[in-house]
């Protein structure tokens, strides 16, 4: 061994749009494993395991290079963008830590359209209208979702039903074998930051539409959906009447319904994970919502550009951001959907650039994110000593 430092611990990462957790994990790799870096790592690994006779046995079978242990502390979807905790080495072993912290978002909801994953990178299911949303009804309507509330799990969620994942059940047209329980989860702080007038922003619904035996599924889905987010309490109460909270409504009307106005069926939906959504296909062009398939009249479709809101908040482990959108839009007798996201915080971490290693300074080259890499795993290792020293002084 060559007595070089060995590198290990949390890594913070800017994730970019467009490319999945897994993805990032394997853009680290692909610049880790040959780089003088992580030569001491992977030295030392060696010869760890050179020791192990059952690793010996699976070397012999199996002659692939070896990989830097690399592991994500909670998967950020392939739309948003901010702060991916890596865990590197021994830093894998605490990345649990991560899952069960506070996260901070910002989230971008445009109104008027509800898709089959909540946010722009789904197909349409339905419209609503949105010509009465005002900045002082989303602030009225954001207070039933402060503080600890009970989600259903979207329908685009990795979460396993029988086996199977259930936006694998979405996908293929079908509706899960057995209903999707709410679970309780926390908004510590929720604050409404803009409010963007129609005509003032360059946020649009996404061009898909869903169609056949895949909207029928999506849209029962989401009527099961259409129920406000009521406190903890209050759903165990519930449950131990056996009767429907007082807070639930209906699903707002579709824009293609020329008989119901705004006084018509509403409702709102649960949250979903930000931090746990599966890689989605990229959205087509966003256009217009006169399709030749909807029959409303002109004054009963959604304005051509909707309004749209950027909020900021803090969340516990769990929580959906995307549905947040999805029920925030309901609960104002509408539809909404999440049109951008970014995690500006996990744990300890923010997304500050010179707190994070920016995703482009890996194709930069090693003498650019090298120094970078080596400061915050050496950063994390002296917290983390201090740390123990300071238990043990206890």
């Amino acid at each position: 061994m060559s007595g070089e430092k060995v590198l290990e611990g949390i890594l913070p990462v800017h994730k970019p749009q467009g490319v999945t957790s897994a993805d990032v994990l394997r853009t680290l790799q692909k610049h880790f494993n040959p780089s003088k870096t992580f030569k001491p790592w992977l030295d030392a690994e060696k010869a760890r395991l050179s020791q192990d006779p059952s690793y010996q046995k699976k070397r012999r079978r199996n002659k692939k290079p070896m990989d830097v242990k690399i592991g994500h502390g909670g998967t950020l979807d392939p739309l948003a963008t901010g702060i991916l905790i890596a865990g590197i080495g021994k830093g894998t072993k605490v990345l649990s830590e991560f899952l069960g912290c506070t996260k901070s978002y910002e989230t971008v909801v445009l109104f008027g359209a509800e898709t089959d994953s909540y946010d722009c990178l789904g197909k349409v299911v339905r419209r609503a209208p949105t010509e009465h949303i005002t900045r002082e009804k989303v602030e009225e309507a954001l207070e039933q979702f402060r503080g600890k509330i009970m989600q259903r799990p979207p329908i685009f969620s990795a979460l396993r039903v029988d086996g199977k994942k259930l936006y694998e059940y979405a996908r293929a047209g079908k509706m899960p074998p057995v209903e999707i329980k709410s679970r309780p989860v926390e908004t510590v702080s929720l604050e409404l930051v803009d409010f963007y007038e129609p005509g003032t922003h360059e946020f649009k619904w996404p061009e898909a539409e869903m169609t056949g035996d895949e909207k029928t599924v999506a849209e029962k889905l989401l009527d099961k959906d259409a129920s406000l987010p009521i406190t903890t309490a209050a759903a165990e109460e519930t449950a131990d009447q056996g009767t429907e909270s007082s807070n639930k409504r209906k699903s707002p009307p579709p824009a293609d319904s020329p008989k119901e106005g705004l006084e018509g069926d509403q409702g709102a939906a649960k949250k979903q994970k930000a931090d746990g959504g599966e890689a989605q296909p990229v959205a087509p062009e966003p256009g217009n919502e006169d399709n030749e398939d909807t029959p409303a009249t002109k004054s009963e479709k959604p304005h051509s550009q909707p309004p749209a809101v950027k909020l900021k908040m803090t969340v516990t482990s769990g929580f959906y951001v995307r549905s947040l959108a999805h029920d925030l839009g309901k609960a104002l007798g509408s539809c909404g959907l999440m049109s951008s996201l970014v995690r500006s915080r996990q744990g300890d971490y923010e997304l500050d650039p010179e707190k994070v290693l920016e995703y482009k300074d890996l194709e930069a080259g090693e003498e650019v994110w090298g120094p970078k890499v080596t400061r915050f795993l050496t950063e994390w290792e002296e917290k983390r000593a201090a740390k123990a020293a300071s238990e043990a002084e206890k």
